[in-house]
């Protein structure tokens, strides 16, 4: 409310400005017209010989209408030559057009209409009213004033209609921070609710599959068996996902805290090998590391982004699955790779894919679980522990960069 009234209030004072400007404009113009109708009055006694008028001959009826009272009679031929003559030396540059007062017929007659652009459409007003009590005189109109003026307050205009644009954008954009937030705490409320809901039935579903695996009865039914190591194994992937998603809550709340220690990266990284090739024996992962590198991190949340990118280079590779973790020095800096022979991502989805609930559409993206959670965790935990990440991707394979 504050930066709406502060802008509000500097646009008022900009229209005001350019309102007392107008009227300076206004001002000026007319200063210049009235002189230059003197020139013309004086142009127009000299040629006669006659002595200039006591008082002042030029009379301002309406806002662009003047009547000029010359007292002898003049010759119109040449009223229009003086009329430009003397506007184009005070530099009034717009459409007039003029009238001349004919005693015989006691009636305005029409003269002329003077345009300076070419384009202009001719206006003829033929409406001149006459002046009582005056013989010899001629009337003069501006029907195009007001557009003049307003081309002379160009940069007037521009900067108001800029902070109106400036305003605008501010009220749109307070609306649209307030609707993203209010969606925002929604979203968050949802999670909770949701994986409050979902864990309770989830461990009671554990705690039987558990149960069920340790019975004789079951294990020597090779069907029983089967069924309730699927039921285990998916429980447990669905345990994960939800642990997943609460965490990312965590972050976005900004109440995740790191638990910030000294950690050998030759046996974490060794540790998560061995998870790894235990849980798809499929897989080749191999590791190239100096020896002795240790880093200040959260172990849980370190091995769970190391988890995340092995994981997807196994998840999105059409062939064995082969992985490189290769960690080195560089320069003040730690790098740690991970070097896979995925299906590769193109040039268009990389911008994209550490955003929330982004997944690359792939043929076979139906058949792959995930949230698209994965790498938007990865990213969060970089920046929680102000690392760097950066991604390099070809039609074949992926590698994945965290900085230390």
């Amino acid at each position: 409310m504050l930066g709406f009234v502060a802008i509000a209030v500097i646009l008022l004072v900009q229209l005001l400005w350019t309102k007392e400007a107008f009227n300076l404009e206004d001002k000026k113009f007319h200063q210049k017209v009235h002189v230059a109708l003197l020139e013309v009055v004086k142009r127009l006694y000299d040629s006669n010989s006659y002595d200039l008028p006591q008082e002042n001959p030029v009379e301002n009826i309406s806002n662009d209408y003047y009547i000029i009272n010359v007292e002898n009679d003049f010759d119109a031929q040449a009223l229009e030559f003086y009329l430009k003559s003397e506007f184009e030396k005070f530099d009034i540059k717009t459409d007039f057009e003029y009238a001349i007062y004919q005693c015989e017929s006691q009636a305005m007659v029409y003269g002329n209409y003077v345009s300076y652009d070419q384009k202009s459409n001719k206006i003829n007003s033929n409406y001149f009213p006459k002046k009582e009590g005056l013989v010899y005189y001629f009337a003069v109109r501006f029907p195009k004033k007001s557009q003049h003026l307003f081309a002379s307050l160009k940069f007037w205009l521009a900067l108001s209609a800029l902070l109106l644009a400036i305003l605008l954008i501010y009220i749109y954009s307070t609306i649209v921070i307030i609707k993203q937030k209010k969606y925002s705490e929604l979203q968050k409320d949802f999670i909770n609710n949701m994986t409050h809901e979902f864990k309770t039935p989830l461990s009671s579903i554990l705690l039987a599959a558990d149960y069920l695996k340790s019975r004789d009865e079951i294990l020597r039914d090779e069907k029983l068996a089967k069924y309730v190591s699927i039921i285990s194994l998916q429980s447990s992937k669905l345990n994960v996902q939800i642990e997943r998603i609460l965490n990312l809550a965590k972050t976005e709340n900004n109440s995740l805290e790191l638990d910030l220690q000294k950690i050998n990266l030759n046996e974490l990284i060794q540790k998560i090998k061995e998870n790894f090739e235990t849980k798809f024996p499929e897989s080749t992962i191999n590791i190239e590391t100096e020896s002795g590198l240790t880093v200040l991190a959260d172990e849980f949340h370190l091995m769970n982004l190391m988890n995340n990118l092995i994981e997807n280079a196994i998840k999105y590779c059409d062939k064995k699955p082969e992985i490189l973790i290769r960690i080195s020095t560089f320069k003040d800096k730690i790098k740690i790779e991970v070097i896979d022979n995925g299906s590769g991502i193109s040039a268009k989805h990389l911008p994209f894919i550490f955003d929330k609930f982004y997944r690359v559409n792939q043929k076979d993206n139906t058949r792959k679980p995930g949230f698209g959670l994965g790498l938007f965790y990865v990213k969060k935990i970089v920046d929680l522990h102000n690392w760097k990440i950066a991604v390099n991707s070809q039609s074949e394979g992926s590698v994945f960069t965290i900085l230390i």
